[in-house]
């Protein structure tokens, strides 16, 4: 009889393991994306300090385009 009781037993512990595996990998994907959104907001707070930055990586962007959306010259 002990060996009925067992197996139910090990059923539950392991739904017991894959629940807490579920929570464990939702909490960590949360972490996750908590750290990414510090970590983002972390740069554009040092762009902000930098705004010349900003303007000469957008004009080097729009130079860069403009290059390759230019005809080939003969």
């Amino acid at each position: 009889m002990s060996g009925y009781l067992d197996k139910p037993q090990s059923h539950e512990n392991s739904d017991a393991k894959a629940r807490r595996k579920l929570l464990d990998q939702r909490r960590m994907e949360y972490r996750r994306a908590i750290e990414a959104h510090a970590e983002q907001r972390r740069l554009q707070q040092q762009w902000v300090d930098y705004p010349e930055l900003i303007a000469a990586n957008y004009l080097a962007g729009k130079q860069t385009t403009a290059q390759r959306n230019a005809p080939p010259g003969r």
